[in-house]
């Protein structure tokens, strides 16, 4: 190796302790940097905020609170009046007497009671059960019940084929076999009442009830030997044919 010409000015061989120094440096002003802290600046009004509107509130004036009624005064206690009774007046005691009997009392006769039992009343009875049926007109030859309810049931049919309008069916437009269900009471008068009626149109139920309505009055039929209500039924069949 070629030795400098001024050795004490050789600036490498103190390379290491310069190197050194710059390291401690720049770690000083790194540290310092970020120890470093601001704060920031605002412009604050740090003056007191008064509100006047609270200062000139009213505060309303409230009524007193009235006292509570006095109490009522106790009711008055009349007072209690002691009568004094002489020693030597004399008291009448009453006597119970026991309601026990003996055997040698003698016992009387009770009387029987008799408990009436009261018949019920029957209002309407079916016809195929009635014990006298009613008597139309022209059955009262008939010697038996069943006589008459035979009797009965045929003149029944034979007026409603007579009286009853079956041209009306064919007028309304209705074709085969037309049915009609009526039923009715004959009353304890022998009148015809309470009649209903079921068919394929109102017009023939108006039909059915006004020919049954004018059967003509019967003997009243009768259960237990008094007259009643009698109910009824008369189906109604015929063939509309076009």
């Amino acid at each position: 190796m070629q030795v400098k010409k001024y050795p004490k000015f050789d600036l490498g061989r103190n390379s290491t302790l310069f190197f050194q120094i710059g390291m401690i440096v720049m770690l000083f002003v790194t540290w310092r940097a970020l120890e470093w802290k601001t704060l920031p600046t605002t412009n604050l009004d740090q003056s007191m905020v008064v509100d006047d509107s609270l200062l000139d509130e009213i505060i309303p004036v409230t009524n007193p609170l009235t006292p509570p009624p006095p109490p009522p005064p106790p009711p008055s206690v009349s007072a209690l009046v002691i009568i004094e009774v002489e020693d030597e007046a004399e008291i009448e005691e009453s006597v119970i007497e026991s309601t026990e009997t003996d055997q040698d009392n003698e016992i009387l006769d009770v009387a029987q009671v008799i408990v009436e039992e009261e018949e019920e009343e029957i209002i309407n009875v079916p016809f195929a059960v009635i014990e006298n049926v009613p008597v139309y007109p022209g059955c009262e030859d008939e010697i038996n019940n069943e006589g008459k309810k035979k009797c009965m049931s045929a003149k029944v049919k034979k007026f409603i084929q007579a009286n009853f309008n079956t041209e009306l069916a064919a007028e309304l437009g209705l074709e085969g076999t037309q049915k009609i269900f009526v039923t009715f009471k004959i009353d304890k008068t022998g009148r015809v009442a309470d009649i209903r009626s079921r068919a394929p149109h109102p017009k023939l139920e108006q039909e059915a009830e006004k020919v049954v309505n004018s059967l003509p009055r019967m003997i009243p039929g009768k259960q237990r030997g008094a007259p009643v209500g009698v109910l009824y039924s008369l189906p109604i069949m015929f063939q509309v044919q076009n």
